[in-house]
Parts: structure tokens; C-alpha cells; sequence
């Protein structure tokens, strides 16, 4: 299959170590009925002769009939066909098409959404596709049923994984998470886990985590490494992931997070993002071009186009100097609705470039289409993706910031300098291991969300054991995203 497809799909075939490990042991006696929800190839249903598959690809189908003849198969959506069936199954196994929210949208999704809710599930629009199809898929099981997926590591972190956890915990007896540090899947920037539910129709309360290095071929679940009830995981705002460091250190972290010298990032700034233009090319002047079209200053807003700029401890004046010399494009063409524009302001908009700009989605749902919202000057930036840590940059230089950052608005009476000597503290790295979470290809994102959750010490001294376990922390989780 052709990668563009792949990717449309979400079609990631499973390695066969893996299909046998979560078929034999979801599967308990040969009548047992088996659904695969998203069934590709067949190679899950091609394990246990009894079995029924969903597909809605009509390029895998011919190849499911080759790998799994006995095996009952319908075409199409899997939702809408979960919505109308009778059927029931003993259990179910399988590798749900992993489909980012941007493409998993129209029908489809609203059916997802629909048959979800029904099971008391709720979801966002951000949600990827996995998550209802997990629980569309339990919904269908007999009472005492097993589940057994591929999921990516992202139910360890992503807010639409609490309500997949939250349901699962209220209809099976017990709910394991398998988090395993080496790629199941070598040719993908994102890490898979394993998830295995048994008992369906009872209910627990807590969540089982085993931590694995490297998953081959296993009968049944490994052991549990660590217990989790659900209070302790909402405690961790829903997230399985500070789970993958050591007790020690975890617990080290949560009493320092609540000493009286720390603080959240959002008690003491408010995080945001960066202005969207929705025309960047024709938004953003060089020096020369601004000059030879006789642009006056007054319209110009020096900015930060990308977080790449953002080196050392601050942008200044003479930081700006630098790149107008270069002649790069860091002069914002800042214009406000209402305002008697100047001849030759008016002209650069009635361009072929401002011609163009206009129809674009953003520019052309907005009145005027020239103004570009949300333009403001912040205390400092924040960068938001970062292979070691994120970068807190004071705005000496007034200048503004792009969404390809984060934008940082001082409260109260902490001033830049302060923040920045916190930030730097190794208890707030580790905290921004902790509330960012993994991209993939060793990139740690933090939302504006997360980043206001990091913990910052106004007083950073501290035991060299205590340090230790800090930094052994950091070591951990920078280790599980493949940084370094």
C-alpha cells in the first residue's frame, strides 16, 4: 500500500509476534468468537478460525480472503455497521487505524461520536480514531469478554485517552497497559502499547501498567509493575506516563509540586499562542521590501517568525538589527480596522500578492480581511516543540510572535528574569517531561495547557539525593521518547 494511503487509513500492518500474543490470548477455547474491527489484511483473524472482520478498504479485501477464507467479513464502516448489528462477541483483538482528527472527520466521525455517547463515552473533535474505535469495539463484546489491541503510546498522555481508560475501567474487571520503551512498528515515528481487558461487564478500580523495553512473543500479559488507582490517575490529570518513572522519584516530585515554594507556570503567567496570519508570505516584509514600496514604520511590527530564532537568553534590539541586516521577513505588516491607510499601504493590498492573500481561508472569514488578530507584545516566548527542553526567551524588544511559539504575559510582581532562573531549575525540566508529552523522533511537545501545569521553585536548593533522583527522572522519560 502506497504511504500516502497508509497514512489516509491510518493501515499499519501488525508484526506477527504481536498478533499472536494478543489473539492467543484473547481467544480462551476454539468457539470463541473473535472480531477485529479494522481487520486489514486478515492476519488476526487468519489465528483463530472463528472469527468475524470489519474492513473498509477495498484494496485489503481480496488479501483477506486469501489469509483468512473461513472468516466472515463486511465491508465498509466499522461504526455504522456496530450501530445496526445484533451480534456479540467473546472477544476482540486487533490494531485500530491510528487517523489524527484532521482526517478522521465528515460521516465517519459522527457516526464514531454518536455510538460512542451511546455507551456513555465522550469524546472531543480533537479525538484520533483509535480512541471510539476501542470502545465502539468493547460495546460488542458477551459478558466476561477480552479485549486485546495495539494502541499508540499516546493513551499513556493524550486527553482523549481518558475517556477510552474511564470506560473501560467501569465495564471490565481488570485493564492493562503494556507500555513498551522500543518500537513495535521500526518504520513509525510513534511508540505502540498494548492493551489488554478482561472480564467484560464488571468493573475495576484501578489500572494495571507493565513497563517492557522490548515486546516479544508472549501467552498472556506480563506482570503488573505498578498498580494504579483511578483517583491517583486523575490525581496525574488522567496520564499514565509520569507511571514510567521509578516510585521514588515520582513521589519526590509530587511533594516538591506541592512545598510552599512552588508554583504552576499559570499562576504566575499566562501562557498563549501567537497570532495566525493566514498569509504568511504576504504578511511578512523584508527591510528592502518594505522600504522600496515606501511602507511607513508605524505599520511595521517587528516579530518572531519561528521558534528557531529564539537563541540565548533574549531577544533585543540588537537581535532585530541582526536579522534586518540579514534582510529576513520579520517585519509584520500590523494594521488595525478602521484605520485611514496611507497610498502606499493600499497599493501593497490591492497587489497581486494581497489579490491572492484575500482568498485564503483565514484572510477571506475575516473583516477586513487585513487585520490580523491576536497581534500582541508579550513579557517572553515560549517554545512549544524541543528535542532537550523548552526555551524561555525574554521579549526585550517588544516584538510580536507567530503561532509557532508560545507567548508568556506576566501576573503580578515575578519579573522575567526570575521566571527564566526557575525555569532553568532541573525539577521544572522534569516537569516539563511530565506535562509535555512525546511527538515522536525524540520531540517533546507542551500545549499551552501543559505548560501552564509545570512546576517552577522559588527556592531551588535542595539534597544531592533528592537532586539525583530529579535528574534520574528526566533521564527516564527523555529515554522513553528516544531523545539522545
Amino acid at each position: 500500500m502506497p504511504v500516502s494511503r497508509q497514512k489516509e487509513l491510518g493501515a499499519y500492518y501488525t508484526p506477527e509476534p504481536v498478533v499472536q500474543s494478543l489473539v492467543h490470548w484473547a481467544v480462551r477455547k476454539a468457539s470463541d468468537l473473535l472480531l477485529d474491527p479494522a481487520c486489514g489484511d486478515g492476519r488476526f483473524l487468519a489465528t483463530h478460525a472463528n472469527s468475524v472482520g470489519v474492513e473498509q478498504d477495498a484494496d485489503a479485501s481480496a488479501t483477506v480472503h486469501q489469509r483468512a477464507p473461513k472468516a466472515a467479513i463486511h465491508y465498509g464502516d466499522f461504526f455504522s455497521w456496530a450501530k445496526d448489528t445484533h451480534e456479540r462477541f467473546d472477544c476482540a483483538a486487533g490494531n485500530p487505524p491510528f487517523i489524527r482528527y484532521q482526517r478522521f472527520n465528515g460521516t465517519v466521525r459522527k457516526t464514531a461520536l454518536e455510538v460512542c455517547a451511546s455507551h456513555g463515552a465522550s469524546f472531543s473533535g480533537l479525538s484520533s480514531s483509535w480512541a471510539p474505535f476501542l470502545v465502539a469495539t468493547a460495546s460488542l463484546l458477551k459478558p466476561g469478554g477480552r479485549l486485546a489491541f495495539v494502541v499508540p503510546a499516546e493513551i499513556g498522555h493524550a486527553p482523549y485517552a481518558q475517556p477510552v481508560l474511564s470506560y473501560m475501567a467501569r465495564h471490565f474487571e481488570t485493564v492493562q497497559v503494556i507500555a513498551i520503551e522500543r518500537k513495535v512498528f521500526p518504520e513509525l515515528s510513534e511508540d505502540c502499547w498494548l492493551l489488554y481487558c478482561a472480564g467484560f461487564g464488571g468493573q475495576s478500580n484501578h489500572l494495571l501498567l507493565s513497563l517492557m523495553t522490548q515486546f516479544g512473543y508472549m501467552r498472556s500479559p506480563p506482570k503488573t509493575d505498578v498498580e494504579i488507582s483511578l483517583e491517583e490517575w486523575r490525581r496525574w490529570n488522567c496520564r499514565l506516563r509520569p507511571f514510567l518513572l521509578s516510585p521514588h522519584a515520582r513521589h519526590l516530585y509530587e511533594r516538591l509540586s506541592r512545598c510552599n515554594s512552588a508554583a504552576r507556570l499559570g499562576n504566575l503567567a499566562r501562557v498563549g499562542i501567537g497570532y495566525v496570519t493566514g498569509a504568511n508570505d504576504f504578511f511578512h516584509l523584508r527591510p528592502s521590501e518594505a522600504e522600496a514600496r515606501g511602507i511607513p514604520e508605524k505599520y511595521l511590527q517587528p516579530t518572531v517568525r519561528n521558534a528557531k530564532a529564539l537563541t540565548g537568553q533574549a531577544v533585543t534590539k540588537s537581535t532585530v538589527q541582526k536579522w534586518c541586516r540579514r534582510d529576513d521577513a520579520v517585519l509584520l505588516l500590523r494594521l488595525r480596522a478602521g484605520a485611514d491607510l496611507p497610498r502606499a499601504v493600499r497599493d501593497y493590498l490591492e497587489s497581486p500578492a494581497g489579490q491572492t492573500a484575500r482568498t485564503g481561508y483565514k484572510c477571506r472569514n475575516r473583516n477586513p480581511w487585513y487585520v490580523v488578530p491576536d497581534v500582541r507584545i508579550p513579557d517572553a516566548f515560549l517554545t512549544y516543540m524541543s528535542g532537550n527542553e523548552p526555551a524561555l526567551v525574554a521579549n526585550r524588544a517588544r516584538c510580536a510572535a507567530t503561532n509557532s511559539m508560545h507567548v508568556i504575559d506576566l501576573k503580578g510582581n515575578v519579573s522575567v528574569t526570575e521566571l527564566q532562573k526557575m525555569w532553568r531549575h532541573p525539577l521544572t525540566q522534569l516537569s516539563c517531561e511530565i506535562e509535555g508529552h512525546p511527538l515522536g523522533g525524540g520531540i517533546l511537545k507542551i500545549e499551552p495547557r501543559e505548560a501552564s501545569r509545570v512546576v517552577l521553585l522559588d527556592n531551588g536548593k535542595m539534597s544531592r539525593e533528592k537532586m539525583a533522583l530529579i535528574r534520574e527522572g528526566i533521564r527516564t522519560l527523555r529515554r522513553w521518547r528516544h531523545y539522545g
